[in-house]
């Protein structure tokens, strides 16, 4: 590794700043989106419903230089959430920095080096607040990494990157997959629904296994990494993985606290298979018979929950009010039909699951080994 150089991040970048300290002027009608670090997700920039939109007059008051070399992280509220700029009409808040990689710097290499958990667990030991955390700029320019000569860093990013379409492909299945169920559903239980089907609500056809999660602390997750990993559920993603497991078989997670809804006001829904751990912020629910966890999956991805959830600060879904949302009492002839036509497409979204699980495991893995040179990339191999 002797051709391999520690530097700071200030080193490989041209500039590093971060949004506007204060707020603009907002218009319904305007052409840019203002964004904060909650719009950093999975590498993208995601707007919604709650982004505020602001004129490009206002705009052009608080720019900064995004371009194609650009790299966005959040630095105050959720912290490293990570994106690349792609020509997005947007503008920054001050909760996300912004840097600029220099042209004799891989962009995606550099992504990866502030993916990588050395990096995350940097800024969350560097951060400050009682309440909201935040990270300084000063903090983010002074980071140490070792940066490899620059055909390396293609080719860790080249692998890394490979691993990421290959997931990001998978998510995109399951998501026509899902729209197909949603299509049945809606045809033979919204459009040809009968008036004489009697009214329910969701206990009566599920089961709630709350009682069995158990939280762990980072500390205590950084200890369970040796030997065989499971999934490591919150209330809306797999937050780490863990040797050893809660859970065997097939459950719905529905967000309890904190990340409860979507935009569109929908329950944040986890279809979770296999051995897995769960933390205390997801209900764990299975179908009674005669329903399939498919069928509950598909009525609750477009159920409107908002009037549920209680917590003006911190949103709540409590168990009782889980319970109560109506659930019509369908035929069961319909149940066991829809069940039938549904089962080979859930069946491929589970195959599809255990795919990401796999690759994101590798891809994590391999991220610390590849950014440290512990393990190196000759001519394109690992």
């Amino acid at each position: 590794m002797s051709e391999w150089k520690e530097v700071a991040l200030q080193d490989v970048v041209t500039i590093l700043g971060d949004g506007l300290h204060g707020t603009p002027n907002y218009s319904d009608d305007g052409e840019y989106y203002f964004i904060n670090g909650n719009n950093l997700r999975n590498g993208k920039i995601v707007v919604d419903e709650r982004t505020k939109k602001a004129s490009i007059e206002e705009y052009k008051k608080y720019k900064k230089d995004l371009n194609e070399r650009t790299i966005l992280v959040s630095i105050n509220g959720t912290l490293g959430n990570v994106a690349l700029f792609n020509n997005e009409k947007c503008f920054l808040g001050k909760s996300a920095c912004y840097f600029n990689v220099r042209d004799d710097v891989d962009k995606l290499f550099i992504k990866y080096v502030v993916t990588n958990r050395h990096f995350q667990k940097y800024i969350d030991i560097f951060a400050h607040g009682s309440t909201i955390k935040n990270v300084s700029l000063k903090t983010i320019r002074e980071y140490p990494f070792e940066l490899p000569p620059l055909p390396e860093q293609r080719a860790i990013a080249g692998v890394l990157s490979s691993l990421d379409d290959k997931i990001d492909l998978l998510h995109r299945q399951n998501q026509t997959l899902e729209a197909l169920a949603q299509t049945l559903f809606r045809q033979w239980f919204v459009e040809e629904a009968e008036d004489d089907w009697e009214e329910g609500v969701l206990g009566d056809v599920i089961e709630i296994f709350d009682s069995k999660r158990i939280p762990l602390s980072k500390m205590e997750r950084e200890k369970m990494k040796e030997g065989k990993l499971y999934p490591y559920y919150g209330a809306a993603s797999i937050m780490d993985y863990v040797n050893d497991y809660l859970f065997d078989g097939e459950y719905i997670l529905l967000g309890e606290d904190g990340t409860v809804l979507t935009d569109e006001g929908y329950p944040v829904l986890q279809y979770a298979t296999g051995k897995f751990w769960v933390n205390n912020h997801t209900h764990v629910i299975q179908a009674k018979y005669p329903y399939s966890n498919y069928f509950i999956w598909t009525y609750l991805q477009k159920k409107s929950i908002r009037d549920i959830v209680t917590g003006a600060v911190q949103p709540k879904i409590n168990q009782k009010n889980l319970k109560s949302i109506d659930f019509p009492k369908y035929p069961i002839e319909k149940i066991n039909d829809f069940n039938k036509q549904l089962s080979p497409l859930f069946e491929k979204k589970i195959t599809n699951n255990s795919q990401i699980h796999t690759l994101e495991k590798l891809r994590d893995m391999l991220l610390p080994k590849l950014m440290s040179g512990e393990v190196r990339i000759r001519g394109g191999i690992l």
